[in-house]
């Protein structure tokens, strides 16, 4: 059977660690902005007052901003269907809080999509990705603040209707479930009003965090429900960051540990989303945790009236519960499980589990019977440029072979798989760590760790593998 016709293909970027212009046209700080860059071993600093002899990554980035025409083509020389990017709300509202948008902001993203749609290419839009406005942060808390929904709702609103006629698919948030988790603070959340420090000295208060996780679900929703009433043929999608556990061992209490683990990342956001209302799991959840949610009249039935048309995804890993001292900590950062010894890791200690996204997808697929789209899917690795220019990735050219086959099996078990954009298709900063050099794309960007570099791009031997891979829509893998 293998991947239907009209299968998308393509790849996925986020404005705050793609773009770059910072300060440009009219844009105004986000949290990125106020984050300096990091390493495996050593978390990213958050500034609450940037500091001009600093580095923060995001301020250049790779510069997508003055290189899309260029990037753009490189995507469509690869065959892309679809291009997954997301805005930058402080390019739209600098502080979130103007009286109307930023026309440059909007006249730039108007600029890209016409380009994408040029060459044959959709845009998939993912409207909030980790750029809460920086001035929201300190005034609201972030979202914590209830405020934010009736601004998210207008910053939305304003893409909405500017974008209906060029955009058919767009994702709220994304991955909104991190908020269950303490990072989710500083990536989604941005409830870190006053904070200077690592993300590892982050102030963390759960029932802070699942009130600010509500806020944006209700939001969400609130914007759903618009779409659907006033452009009815517009594919309105979530975004979850799918991290699939096993247990470790055949142990009841390891087998309620990892169930209690899925619900707790992967499914409470997605249940509220797709189901249009809290699991009935969530009251034990909540009061076993001292979690009092902030439920105002009116959340509940947004909430059922804002439900998604698609399910999307993040995989990269899978990770191992257990409630036994034998159980081994996986390394590496967004790691939150043990170790499995049946799996190999990334030099970043991700453990590559490409069987895992077939589970994951047939998990999906069973829960909500609805369509679903990969919509971030990659291989950090450091990566050398050889004398003559080029580059030689086999351990990505391997990471993909062996997910997208995952994904033909899955599409044969039946799962209702509609596309595919792998992360970072273009080397970009990382999210986690800030750094240039764990890189994913398949074209290399000559930019490096102390933001010196050329911003020149460069053909991967992955791209003329991924180039391979949709012309024959995943058929081919050798």
């Amino acid at each position: 059977m293998g991947f239907p016709k009209g299968f998308l293909w393509g790849g996925a970027t986020a404005a705050n660690q793609y773009e770059g212009a910072w300060d440009v046209d009219g844009k105004g700080e986000s949290l990125p902005d106020h984050m300096r860059g990091g390493d495996f071993q050593t978390p990213r600093q958050i500034d609450a007052v940037i500091d001009p002899s600093s580095l923060y990554p995001s301020h250049e980035a790779t510069d997508f901003y003055h290189h899309y025409e260029e990037d753009i083509a490189l995507f469509a020389e690869m065959g892309w269907s679809v291009f997954r990017l997301s805005i930058n709300w402080t390019r739209i509202f600098p502080t979130g809080e103007e009286a109307a948008p930023n026309e440059a902001g909007l006249a730039f993203y108007e600029r890209v999509f016409d380009c994408c749609l040029a060459h044959g290419i959709q845009p998939l839009v993912t409207i909030s990705h980790y750029e809460l406005p920086y001035a929201l942060v300190e005034k609201y808390n972030g979202w914590a603040g209830r405020e934010l929904i009736d601004l998210y709702y207008r910053y939305g609103k304003a893409l909405l209707d500017r974008f209906h006629g060029k955009v058919t698919y767009w994702l709220t948030f994304n991955e909104i479930n991190v908020a269950s988790l303490p990072f989710g603070s500083a990536l989604s959340l941005g409830t870190l009003k006053g904070f200077t420090g690592t993300m590892a000295e982050m102030p963390d208060d759960i029932n802070v965090r699942f009130n600010a996780l509500h806020n944006q679900l209700v939001a969400s929703a609130k914007l759903v429900k618009y779409a659907h009433e006033t452009y009815p043929g517009l594919m309105m999608g979530n975004m979850d960051c799918f991290i699939l556990s096993y247990p470790e061992t055949c142990d009841p209490a390891d087998q309620w540990a990892n169930l209690s683990g899925m619900r707790f990342i992967n499914w409470y956001s997605s249940d509220v989303q797709v189901r249009g209302a809290y699991p009935a799991y969530a009251k034990r959840f909540w009061k076993e945790r001292g979690i009092e949610i902030d439920m105002q009249p009116g959340d509940e039935e947004l909430l059922a009236c804002g439900k998604i048309d698609f399910y999307t995804l993040s995989y990269y890993m899978s990770n191992v519960v257990g409630t036994h001292e034998t159980l081994e900590k996986a390394s590496g950062n967004m790691t939150m499980g043990g170790k499995n010894p049946y799996l190999e890791s990334s030099e970043w200690g991700w453990q590559i589990d490409p069987l895992g996204l077939r589970i994951a997808l047939n998990e999906i697929h069973d829960r909500y019977q609805l369509p679903i789209m990969v919509v971030e899917n990659g291989f950090g690795a450091k990566d050398a440029m050889e004398a003559d220019g080029s580059i030689h990735d086999p351990y990505r050219i391997d990471y993909l072979r062996r997910h997208v086959a995952a994904m033909r099996e899955a599409v044969d078990d039946g799962v209702h798989l509609i596309g595919y954009t792998w992360w970072g298709p273009i080397d970009l900063v990382s999210a986690g760590t800030g750094e240039m050099r764990k890189r994913y794309g398949f074209i290399y960007v000559d930019k490096h760790d102390d933001g010196t570099g050329t911003l020149a791009r460069s053909r991967k031997d992955s791209f003329f593998y991924y180039q391979k891979v949709i012309a024959s829509n995943g058929e081919d893998l050798d």
